[in-house]
Order: structure tokens, then sequence, then C-alpha cells
């Protein structure tokens, strides 16, 4: 699995670096068919009157599809958890909807 991390309107520290790398990385017990990740976080582009919100923005394409989520929270770290724990659930409903129709077609 290879993981590309652009950042938008603030500084890509190695320590952000590291902390998206670990989520994005423990999502592959989810779903081993992960080829590759696009993840973006930064500053979100509209104007907020309670102070910055950050955004993380998640594109990983999986053999044959491709899944995207977006979360926004008041911390960078918060919305980067909060993408991770949203694509958790939805990659275990993928493998547990694709174990089904694998049983399914195994059934006389």
């Amino acid at each position: 699995m290879t993981i590309n991390i652009t950042h938008r309107g603030m500084e890509l520290t190695p320590a952000i670096k590291q902390y998206v790398e670990e989520k994005i990385v423990s999502l592959e017990k989810y779903n081993k068919t992960i080829q590759h990740v696009d993840v973006e976080v930064g500053l979100a582009n509209h104007h907020h009157h309670k102070g910055d919100i950050y955004q993380c923005k998640v594109v990983i394409q999986l053999e044959g599809d491709v899944m995207q989520m977006e979360r926004d929270a008041e911390d960078l770290y918060k919305a980067i958890d909060k993408v991770r724990d949203h694509l958790r659930v939805e990659l275990s409903e993928r493998k547990e909807r694709d174990l089904d129709r694998e049983k399914g077609e195994s059934l006389p």
C-alpha cells in the first residue's frame, strides 16, 4: 500500500505525517485490498466564526473500487481520527458483504 500525504494552508510537520501514516496503515487489517491512499490535511476553505476548522480528506483505491471520506474538526488530530473511524466502519461492512457474497455463491 502506498500513501500520499498533501497539506493545505498549514505546514506538514513530521509528527502530523507520522500520525496520518499510523492511522491509515491501521486500516489494512480491515481490508487487505487497499492499494493506494491519498490523504489531504489542512485548514478548511470556508471561513468560520469559531476559529480555524481543520479538514482531512482521504481517497482509498481498492481492488476495483474507490472510497472517499472527508471530515472536519476544530483539531487536526480529531479530524484525522474521525476519518479513520468512519473508514474503519465502511471497510469492515464492505468486507462482510464480500464474505457473504462469496458464501452465497458457494452454496448449492
